[in-house]
């Protein structure tokens, strides 16, 4: 990253983050790559741990992106995993999403995500930290850094937390700053889900679906994206090369309303690890949606 690309903002800035300038350990200034959403936007954070399951980084991936065509701004820490998998579905959408690192921003910690910082800065986001660049990436940095990530935003979500997690210390900083925490559950004998199952005992709001998140928050879609012209289904379907996938989607879009994986595995005569597979590689490519009711074009 080159240094000049970097911008200060001190709180007396007008440009500083409302939200961030509230809490209580608020950074005095801090050091920006790429551009900062505007101020009246809501944002809202993911955050979960660096192991993530495969369904863990999924269920992540479709949260930002459903919340990115609300209108709403990603807000992670660019780490392996949860955080990862957050900044990826928010530009895979053309989302913005701001990366809050725990060293100086000249460099991109970890390394195997500059690529995808790169991404985040094409799709209009920023990259920030408190820290000068050329600081290192010291353990006691990526705690501290927890509060911005948290502090930015109206709301924290929290996928796959492991006891002694750090996305439980953004929770716990969250609530702390008077923002709301959702947690997604998952199954009870899980190591990933222990701490998340706890913030939930500890009064964290559970959650299941994006839906339940503007609820709970009484909010109204922002900024939504048009619905594609009706040629652009048969654009999607040009893209569909795997015929299991093919044989789904157009199962879902003849039937014309929502179907359940136990009606889709009916209709298509598929073995359920095939309709299970398929239709996660559908979602993560945003061809189909997953919604309480079903499966949906």
């Amino acid at each position: 990253m080159k240094l000049k690309e970097i911008e200060i903002l001190s709180q007396d800035n007008p440009k500083f983050p409302s939200l961030l300038k509230e809490i209580s350990s608020s950074p005095k200034k801090i050091y920006i790559l790429g551009e900062l959403p505007d101020d009246g936007l809501i944002k809202i954070a993911i955050v979960g741990t660096r192991k993530a399951t495969v369904d863990g980084r999924l269920i992540a991936k479709q949260f930002a992106q459903s919340l990115s065509r609300t209108g709403a701004i990603i807000v992670s820490g660019l780490a392996m995993g949860i955080d990862t998998a957050a900044h990826e579905g928010a530009v895979a959408v053309n989302g913005q999403t701001i990366a809050v690192l725990g060293n100086g921003i000249n460099e991109i910690y970890p390394r195997q995500n500059e690529n995808l910082a790169k991404k985040i800065l094409v799709s209009n986001g920023a990259i920030i930290s408190e820290y000068p660049p050329k600081s290192p990436s010291l353990p006691h940095q990526f705690l501290e850094r927890n509060r911005i990530v948290s502090g930015l935003c109206i709301a924290t979500i929290v996928i796959e937390a492991p006891e002694r997690s750090g996305a439980l210390v953004t929770a716990r900083l969250a609530a702390e700053q008077g923002r709301e925490v959702f947690v997604v559950p998952g199954p009870i004998n899980h190591p990933n889900y222990r701490g998340s199952h706890q913030l939930i005992r500890d009064g964290a709001r559970l959650i299941t679906s994006v839906e339940d998140v503007l609820e709970d928050l009484n909010l109204e879609p922002l900024n939504p994206k048009s619905n594609p012209p009706a040629g652009g289904q048969n654009l999607k379907l040009q893209n569909i090369k795997d015929k299991n996938q093919l044989l789904i989607y157009k199962t879902i879009q003849e039937v014309g309303q929502p179907l359940n994986i136990d009606k889709i595995i009916k209709l298509t005569k598929l073995e359920p690890q095939t309709v299970n597979q398929s239709l996660a590689l559908l979602i993560i490519q945003d061809l189909i949606k997953e919604t309480e009711r079903g499966y949906i074009i």
